[in-house]
């Protein structure tokens, strides 16, 4: 910032962008603007000055802050009795301590079955929720959670529900393809309060992993270090990212659909087959957007939560405010959000009239929350 000034009253002040003196020719030409505001306690004007590439990245900021509509937030609002910085270093501990069930395992035989046809769990995915699970129970023996094994536990009169995802991507994880994650997320009263996603990265012989966190209104890191989204405004300058379930029916063939639609605007799409670790590119900036239907409480829970603290969007796939146990999400990096919309929703809200099921699923029986 250049010299400040100060004004009171209703002083008049003329100001001149030309320089003072002339500037040889090889220097090339600049300015400095003038930005007075008013002291509100002092009934004074401020005035400084700022360069011209400052004031250039500045309009910037505001031309994409202006496109960026603001969608209902999804985090909770406080974290209740229990502080967030607590609360978060349980979730981290939790998947970390996951993380490192999975690590041991990753080069070694899987040993493999099946809840479906494809969908399939390993020894891994269970050992993994057990160790998560040990660690809630010690620090918060009263707490209710949801895994993705072992169903519910606890007390369902809580205001706190953790959702557990011990081993995302199980597939990829089997065929050892360098996109899963363990997934950790606790919510206050229904709404996102605290996150973690340790994803696995590298591949055979160098796998290494990054940590993801977010507490609500506590922003989003990745290693200890800050991230926030792209901030991409052109559809064909955009990385997009999706998923497919396991029934191959209308919402299926929608989507497939809509992957084409999107192939055809964008600089691609991509299906990983990890919904938490999709999530997690969204809000390190690496990709513009991700979506898909059907996903369970235990995916979601902790990936939009660090989308929105990166400075994303969240809603359901027809535009709807989103909640966790929803049955179709849409995150993105906020400035595209819209335009998404302008395919996804119309596509969406035709399944309805086909009678396909967005009611809320796998919400605990009892438990309370302010949705």
């Amino acid at each position: 910032m250049g010299r400040s000034l100060l004004f009171s009253g209703s002083m008049s002040i003329r100001i001149s962008h030309l320089p003072r003196s002339s500037l040889p020719l090889t220097t090339p030409f600049s300015f400095r603007t003038a930005v007075v505001t008013r002291d509100s306690r002092h009934g004074l004007l401020l005035c400084s000055t700022i360069s011209s590439n400052s004031f250039k990245s500045l309009r910037t900021k505001a031309v994409l802050s202006d496109q960026k509509e603001h969608f209902p937030r999804i985090g909770a609002k406080t974290t209740g009795p229990i502080s967030p910085a607590h609360l978060l270093q349980v979730v981290e501990a939790a998947a970390k301590t996951g993380a490192e069930v999975v690590m041991e395992a990753v080069n070694k035989p899987r040993n493999i079955t099946y809840k479906g046809l494809s969908d399939l769990v390993t020894d891994t995915d269970k050992a993994s929720e057990a160790a998560i699970l040990e660690v809630v129970k010690k620090n918060f023996s009263d707490h209710l959670i949801l895994g993705e094994e072992g169903g519910i536990i606890g007390d369902s009169s809580s205001d706190y529900l953790w959702c557990i995802d011990p081993l995302d991507g199980t597939t990829n994880f089997a065929h050892g393809y360098p996109s899963f994650a363990v997934s950790v997320g606790v919510l206050y009263r229904g709404n996102p309060a605290a996150a973690s996603v340790v994803e696995f990265v590298g591949g055979p012989m160098c796998w290494n992993t990054r940590t993801f966190s977010a507490t609500a209104g506590g922003g989003a890191l990745c290693n200890g270090q800050k991230i926030h989204v792209s901030n991409t405004d052109a559809m064909e300058r955009a990385l997009l990212i999706t998923g497919f379930g396991y029934e191959h029916d209308d919402a299926w063939s929608t989507n497939m659909e809509l992957f084409k639609e999107f192939t055809d605007v964008s600089r691609g799409v991509r299906r990983l087959g990890a919904a938490a670790v999709d999530m997690c590119h969204v809000a390190l900036g690496i990709a513009e957007s991700y979506w898909e239907y059907r996903l369970k409480p235990w995916d979601m829970a902790a990936g939009v939560l660090i989308v929105e603290e990166a400075g994303g969007a969240v809603t359901r796939m027809d535009g709807g405010k989103f909640t966790v146990f929803d049955r179709s999400v849409l995150v993105s990096n906020g400035v595209l959000h819209s335009k998404l919309l302008d395919r996804i929703a119309p596509a969406t809200e035709n399944l309805k009239t086909k009678g396909i099921d967005f009611s809320l699923w796998f919400k605990p029986e009892d438990y309370h929350t302010e949705l």
